[in-house]
């Protein structure tokens, strides 16, 4: 049974996406260091996964972003696979060590917003 959560929790098409779920798969990737996943509003679907990724040391692969994306296509069902994977320096962590999931929502709802 996966526990997350509540306001984590991302309902896309009516289906409950669990973000540790997803979290847990995108870490399978070995070039992946840390993942943060989050739900964002989208017009077709009511809600979007997006994933957070951090590089890690040993990142052979020219583009992270379709590594994780080629691997979540092969373990996820499609309504739980990242709509976008950005992939970035580092997290925002908590003071007691977190992932701080309000300052990546930010981050996206500032990126999303049309001109």
């Amino acid at each position: 049974m996966l526990v997350d959560r509540l306001r984590e929790l991302v309902i896309v098409n009516g289906f409950n996406v669990y973000p540790n779920e997803v979290e847990a798969v995108v870490a399978e990737v070995p070039e992946v260091a840390e993942v943060a996943v989050i739900g964002v509003l989208d017009e077709t679907t009511g809600e979007a996964v997006l994933a957070f990724v951090v590089a890690g040391p040993n990142a052979v692969s020219p583009d992270l972003t379709e590594a994780v994306s080629s691997h979540c296509a092969a373990r996820l069902a499609r309504y739980k696979r990242p709509r976008d994977v950005t992939v970035v320096d580092g997290l925002p962590h908590s003071a007691t060590g977190k992932v701080a999931k309000g300052r990546l929502r930010a981050q996206a709802r500032r990126d999303l917003v049309l001109p």
